[in-house]
């Protein structure tokens, strides 16, 4: 390996090793993604072309206008090539201005995908650097590719524009001028490689600073307690430096960027004059002259700063930006893919992908065999294993601390989860209520009748608020038909409407996700009462109080490895976590021993496991 290949370090900060074959990888990706939208290359080149079109007749009419108007005394025809001039700066100002949206069009799909794709990444991988590449990294992408599509772009059809012009002028002119010119875009050429890795030392000090914050401000009050200020301000102020150090190593390459321009920009203006004598002995016209002098000052010198500038800073950004999102390993895995896929979708995976959900049988509502779920690869599950059976008319109420998952497994059973492993068999017709209740503008009745294809008849609706508890509320705001301000309600009122949308649904399988924790006592107690007496239907219940939970006929407390389901009774015994959550701290007592020969009654409690730990089944 070459040298200037290898991973360069900033103050202790390694980068990660490019894969082999990046290049190649990102240019097909690019060139998909190019070929996907031609017609927006193509209405930015028409645009282009009307833009750099002003290059070219600018020089050619200010040189007539010399030697065929106003130096051969016809200064109507002056005018008339001015004029001609000042047409085309309206038109190429028009063409620039069209450019910019083409651009965006061009651009903003891009970055879009790369957002949707760095935080699947993060999800998938738990990757530190994630939060890097979103920030900053995805958008200095997004305006970095933007930046080198325009200053590329507005080089080559002004140079092209330009080098026409100074040919049909007189051909020593483009002899003069070219070579230089080719001089300066070759040593900016050089430039790139340098100034590429000085970009990626940045960003690896960017993102290990942003590392080292993500670690430190969580825990700022343990840090204080631990009387470790000093210690860990000195850790984060070596980061912060490092950032500082690799960005004046950057902006040190600006003097070869200055060099680049004086050689390709400057010098052909100073060759232009110092052979300006001998040009005019070998036919080159005065008019000729001065509209080369024109296209080297007004338009090549220009574009090539642009492209200096632009490019320079842009371009080497946008290649390491690149590099950091779609190279993750050597083997390429959970690589950021510009066409919108990952780098190794498609390779072997250890994850079980989930059997196709079915309905049930007729008696029972709810199957779940062997879920496992977990928000990413690299994540602890959040639910290892679990089986759980509920039949038809069955009340379950889920407890256990926060986090523990139990709006997991509601999301799991509503179908707005996939698990990583295991099936889910429930009804096609399920209603979630979360905590959060939603209202919208309208009348009564429009939001209860949200979950019916008919309107409901009013007495069935009136029913419902009784059996709910919603009819205090609907005589306030004045029957079904009253309008309905989601703002002038509280948040228990909200949770109210919600409740009784729910309960009007057609939905069999009813799942309240703590959608009673702004109500009282008593009217947790009523609302939960009606939907356990729906006829046919079936309830789970995330509770809020312990009393949801003596209410159900079975209880799962969701504890990770101990998980347990059972009546209150089973569960004061054998979870020391129920019994710690319903207040009861007493030693359980121990369960009546059976004879081997006497029959088991149905068991509430699966002790059965494959792994021998994990959360037990419950049905």
């Amino acid at each position: 390996m070459r040298e200037e290949d290898r991973p360069a370090g900033v103050d202790g900060i390694r980068m990660r090793e490019p894969v082999r074959g990046h290049r190649a990888r990102v240019r097909s990706q690019a060139c998909r993604f190019l070929r996907a939208r031609w017609p927006v290359l193509a209405r930015l080149g028409a645009w282009s072309v009307l833009e750099a079109g002003q290059t070219f007749v600018v020089g050619y009419a200010l040189a007539r206008a010399l030697d065929a108007g106003f130096l051969a005394g016809n200064t109507r025809a002056g005018l008339l090539w001015l004029g001609a001039a000042g047409l085309a700066v309206g038109a190429g100002a028009y063409g620039t201005g069209r450019v910019y949206g083409v651009v965006a069009a061009l651009v903003e799909p891009a970055r879009d995908r790369l957002v949707t794709a760095v935080v699947a990444r993060g999800v998938r991988e738990a990757d530190p650097g994630a939060l890097s590449g979103l920030t900053q990294q995805v958008e200095i992408a997004r305006d970095t590719l933007a930046g080198v599509v325009m200053v590329s772009r507005s080089f080559l059809f002004t140079a092209a524009g330009a080098l026409i012009g100074l040919f049909s002028l007189a051909p020593l002119l483009l002899a003069v001028v070219l070579p230089p010119l080719l001089a300066g875009v070759a040593l900016f050429a050089a430039t790139l490689g340098p100034l590429a890795r000085r970009q990626e030392a940045f960003l690896a000090a960017d993102e290990a600073l942003a590392q080292s914050l993500g670690e430190v401000c969580p825990g700022l009050r343990d840090v204080t307690a631990a009387g470790a200020e000093e210690r860990v301000a000195g850790a984060v102020g070596e980061r912060t430096a490092a950032e500082v150090r690799a960005a004046r190593a950057l902006a040190h390459w600006g003097v070869a960027r200055v060099a680049a321009l004086a050689v390709g920009g400057e010098l052909p203006a100073v060759l232009l004059l110092f052979t300006a004598p001998w040009l005019l002995e070998h036919g080159v016209t005065p008019g000729a002259l001065v509209g080369a002098l024109a296209y080297v000052t007004q338009a090549l010198l220009p574009a090539l700063d642009n492209l200096v500038h632009g490019l320079g800073t842009s371009g080497s950004r946008l290649t390491v930006v690149l590099r950091r999102l779609t190279v993750r390993d050597p083997e390429g895995r959970g690589a950021v893919s510009l066409s919108g896929s990952a780098a190794g979708r498609d390779q072997p995976r250890t994850t079980r992908a989930r059997p196709a959900t079915a309905l049930p049988p007729s008696s029972c509502a709810l199957s779940v065999t062997s879920v496992t779920f977990a928000y990413g690869p690299a994540s602890e599950p959040v639910l290892d294993d679990l089986d759980l059976t509920l039949p038809t008319g069955a009340h379950l109420a889920v407890v256990g601390p926060s986090g523990v998952g139990k709006s997991t497994l509601t999301a799991l059973i509503a179908g707005l989860l996939t698990p990583t492993h295991g099936t889910i068999r429930a009804h096609e017709a399920t209603v979630l209520i979360p905590q959060e209740a939603y209202v919208h503008t309208g009348t009564l009745s429009e939001n209860l009748s949200l979950h019916r294809s008919d309107p409901v008849p009013e007495q069935e609706l009136l029913a419902a608020a009784d059996a709910v508890g919603l009819t205090p509320l609907l005589r306030r705001l004045g029957g079904p038909g009253a309008p309905v301000e989601p703002a002038e309600l509280s948040a228990g009122e909200r949770q109210l409407v919600a409740l009784t949308r729910a309960y009007l649904s057609p939905a069999p399988l009813a799942l309240l996700d703590e959608a009673t924790c702004h109500l009282d006592p008593a009217a947790e107690a009523r609302a939960e009462r009606a939907f356990a007496a729906r006829p046919g239907g079936t309830l789970v219940v995330v509770a809020h109080r312990m009393s949801s939970a003596r209410r159900a006929d079975r209880i799962l407390v969701m504890d990770g490895a101990r998980t347990a389901c059972g009546t209150h009774a089973e569960l004061l015994r054998s979870s020391a976590l129920y019994r710690d959550l319903a207040g009861r701290w007493t030693e359980p007592a121990p369960l009546p021993r059976r004879s081997p020969l006497t029959p088991s009654p149905p068991r509430a409690i699966s002790e059965s496991r494959r792994s021998g730990s994990g959360p037990r089944s419950c049905g």
